[in-house]
């Protein structure tokens, strides 16, 4: 097989995608952030998540959900039932965290990165593994060889860039 592991930055699909993805521990601020304003669901955070940061980001339930728990482990929010839904609220504790806190820090979700240079850098990278796997997968030893070079030439000539001069 090829002589190193799937395409780089994930292969492009699934997890992440052109929505962007924020640190964890915007999660957790966030979540502390909307509690400010009024005890919320699980799910009313996802949205409003995704609307505040005008759809740059839109956390998964798999990120909110186990840091709701944590949370109440800390005894920084607690939970009600209601119609068999759980209600968070702040505890006087989180409440305390809460205001030290951000006010926005979903904002930064959008901030910083350009997803159309990140798609295009993933195409660029993305075909040149692919490249180097075809002939991998179908050259003769000679072939291999040079796109051996090839690669490893690109790649000194890419840090070549970062050693220049302004």
């Amino acid at each position: 097989g090829p002589p190193f592991g799937g395409p780089p930055f994930g292969g492009g699909r699934g997890r992440g995608g052109p929505r962007g993805r924020a640190r964890r521990g915007d999660v957790r601020a966030s979540i502390l952030a909307l509690l400010k304003d009024r005890s919320m669901h699980g799910y009313e955070m996802i949205q409003e998540i995704a609307e505040r940061s005008g759809g740059a980001w839109k956390p998964s339930p798999g990120s909110v959900y186990p840091t709701l728990q944590l949370l109440e482990d800390e005894g920084l929010i607690a939970s009600a039932s209601e119609g068999g839904k759980k209600l968070f609220s702040l505890t006087d504790a989180g409440r305390a965290e809460a205001d030290s806190g951000s006010d926005a820090p979903w904002e930064d979700a959008g901030r910083g990165v350009d997803w159309e240079a990140m798609n295009e850098i993933r195409k660029a990278g993305g075909g040149l593994v692919e490249a180097f796997r075809q002939v991998w997968a179908t050259g003769s030893p000679e072939q291999r060889e040079k796109a051996m070079a090839v690669v490893n030439k690109a790649r000194k000539e890419l840090y070549l860039i970062l050693a220049e001069e302004d």
